[in-house]
Protein backbone atom coordinates (compact mmCIF):
# COMPACT_ATOMS: atom_id res chain seq x y z
CA UNK A 1 0.00 0.00 0.00
CA UNK A 2 1.26 3.46 -0.81
CA UNK A 3 2.03 5.91 1.93
CA UNK A 4 2.48 3.30 4.62
CA UNK A 5 5.19 3.65 7.22
CA UNK A 6 7.13 0.82 5.59
CA UNK A 7 8.40 3.28 2.96
CA UNK A 8 10.25 5.16 5.70
CA UNK A 9 14.00 4.66 5.92
CA UNK A 10 15.48 3.30 9.12
CA UNK A 11 18.98 3.94 10.39
CA UNK A 12 21.50 1.21 11.12
CA UNK A 13 21.55 2.00 14.85
CA UNK A 14 17.82 1.28 15.11
CA UNK A 15 18.19 -2.33 13.92
CA UNK A 16 17.14 -4.96 16.44
CA UNK A 17 16.78 -8.77 16.36
CA UNK A 18 13.49 -9.87 14.85
CA UNK A 19 12.78 -6.77 12.77
CA UNK A 20 11.60 -7.07 9.16
CA UNK A 21 10.18 -5.02 6.26
CA UNK A 22 13.02 -2.53 6.64
CA UNK A 23 14.23 0.04 4.10
CA UNK A 24 17.73 1.45 4.42
CA UNK A 25 20.17 3.52 2.42
CA UNK A 26 23.71 2.43 3.23
CA UNK A 27 27.23 2.63 1.88
CA UNK A 28 29.11 -0.57 1.15
CA UNK A 29 32.47 -0.52 2.92
CA UNK A 30 33.84 -3.99 2.19
CA UNK A 31 32.70 -7.25 0.63
CA UNK A 32 33.74 -10.88 1.05
CA UNK A 33 32.45 -13.73 -1.09
CA UNK A 34 31.55 -16.59 1.23
CA UNK A 35 29.87 -18.95 -1.24
CA UNK A 36 29.96 -19.43 -4.99
CA UNK A 37 28.45 -22.73 -5.99
CA UNK A 38 27.44 -23.92 -9.44
CA UNK A 39 24.61 -26.41 -9.63
CA UNK A 40 24.17 -29.17 -12.17
CA UNK A 41 21.44 -27.23 -13.98
CA UNK A 42 23.85 -24.36 -14.66
CA UNK A 43 22.38 -22.01 -12.09
CA UNK A 44 24.60 -20.84 -9.28
CA UNK A 45 24.35 -19.58 -5.74
CA UNK A 46 26.53 -16.65 -4.74
CA UNK A 47 26.60 -15.24 -1.23
CA UNK A 48 28.61 -12.13 -0.40
CA UNK A 49 28.93 -10.70 3.09
CA UNK A 50 29.16 -6.92 3.00
CA UNK A 51 29.98 -4.48 5.73
CA UNK A 52 27.49 -1.66 5.17
CA UNK A 53 26.81 1.47 7.14
CA UNK A 54 25.33 4.91 7.48
CA UNK A 55 25.94 7.91 9.72
CA UNK A 56 24.78 5.92 12.77
CA UNK A 57 26.77 2.67 12.51
CA UNK A 58 27.65 -0.44 10.50
CA UNK A 59 26.20 -3.94 10.14
CA UNK A 60 26.98 -7.06 8.10
CA UNK A 61 24.64 -7.45 5.13
CA UNK A 62 24.32 -10.85 3.44
CA UNK A 63 23.75 -10.35 -0.29
CA UNK A 64 22.60 -13.26 -2.42
CA UNK A 65 22.85 -13.99 -6.14
CA UNK A 66 21.71 -10.96 -8.20
CA UNK A 67 21.95 -8.66 -5.18
CA UNK A 68 25.70 -9.23 -5.13
CA UNK A 69 26.14 -7.42 -8.47
CA UNK A 70 25.24 -4.10 -6.85
CA UNK A 71 27.42 -4.66 -3.81
CA UNK A 72 30.76 -3.10 -4.61
CA UNK A 73 32.81 -1.18 -2.04
CA UNK A 74 32.05 2.54 -2.17
CA UNK A 75 28.59 2.11 -3.66
CA UNK A 76 25.59 3.64 -1.92
CA UNK A 77 22.60 1.31 -2.15
CA UNK A 78 18.98 1.26 -1.13
CA UNK A 79 17.98 -2.02 0.48
CA UNK A 80 14.22 -2.57 0.42
CA UNK A 81 12.30 -5.11 2.45
CA UNK A 82 15.29 -6.07 4.56
CA UNK A 83 15.16 -8.19 7.69
CA UNK A 84 17.42 -9.02 10.60
CA UNK A 85 18.72 -12.58 10.75
CA UNK A 86 20.63 -13.86 13.74
CA UNK A 87 23.91 -15.64 13.07
CA UNK A 88 25.77 -17.09 16.08
CA UNK A 89 24.09 -14.52 18.34
CA UNK A 90 24.91 -11.51 16.16
CA UNK A 91 22.75 -9.52 13.76
CA UNK A 92 22.98 -9.84 10.00
CA UNK A 93 20.97 -7.82 7.53
CA UNK A 94 19.31 -9.83 4.76
CA UNK A 95 16.65 -9.24 2.11
CA UNK A 96 13.20 -10.79 2.41
CA UNK A 97 11.35 -12.27 -0.59
CA UNK A 98 10.28 -9.46 -2.87
CA UNK A 99 13.00 -7.19 -1.54
CA UNK A 100 15.69 -5.50 -3.59
CA UNK A 101 19.11 -3.89 -3.55
CA UNK A 102 19.47 -0.94 -5.92
CA UNK A 103 22.17 1.62 -6.54
CA UNK A 104 21.23 5.09 -5.37
CA UNK A 105 21.30 7.50 -8.30
CA UNK A 106 22.65 10.11 -8.59
CA UNK A 107 25.63 8.76 -6.70
CA UNK A 108 25.88 10.13 -3.21
CA UNK A 109 28.32 9.65 -0.43
CA UNK A 110 27.59 8.79 3.17
CA UNK A 111 29.90 9.58 6.05
CA UNK A 112 29.80 6.22 7.82
CA UNK A 113 30.18 5.88 11.58
CA UNK A 114 32.52 2.89 11.66
CA UNK A 115 33.03 3.01 15.44
CA UNK A 116 29.63 1.41 16.09
CA UNK A 117 29.45 -2.10 14.61
CA UNK A 118 26.08 -3.68 15.34
CA UNK A 119 27.22 -7.07 14.08
CA UNK A 120 29.87 -7.20 16.81
CA UNK A 121 27.22 -6.98 19.54
CA UNK A 122 26.37 -10.43 20.85
CA UNK A 123 22.83 -11.04 21.92
CA UNK A 124 22.00 -13.67 24.46
CA UNK A 125 18.70 -14.74 22.99
CA UNK A 126 16.68 -15.53 26.07
CA UNK A 127 13.42 -17.25 25.32
CA UNK A 128 10.51 -16.31 27.51
CA UNK A 129 9.45 -19.45 29.32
Amino acid sequence: ALGTMSDALVTVDSLRPGLGSLNLVVKILETKEVLNKKRADGSSTTIVECVVGDSTGTVVFTARNKQTETCVPGAVVRIENAKIDMFKGTMRLGVEKGGSVTLVEPKQDIEVKTSYDLSSVEYDLVSDL
